[in-house]
């Protein structure tokens, strides 16, 4: 298993472990299973969501430009 160092600010960190006590995990668990589910998560489904969002919006777009 391959470790990985990054910067965060002190209020990212304490956001995290406040996360992850409310989910009984640790920090670690939280943040490898966030990472799992965004590196498994179908691409297809978020264009589909995505595409679903902007084609139920576009009216309010072309208001706002």
């Amino acid at each position: 298993m391959a470790a990985i160092t990054i910067n965060i600010t002190e209020q990212q960190l304490q956001k995290l472990q406040s996360l992850a006590q409310k989910l009984w995990m640790s920090t670690e668990e939280l943040l490898s299973a966030s990472l799992e589910d965004l590196l498994n998560y179908p691409k297809s489904e978020f264009n589909q969501a995505a595409s679903y969002v902007l084609r139920k919006n576009a009216e309010l777009y072309q208001r706002l430009a």
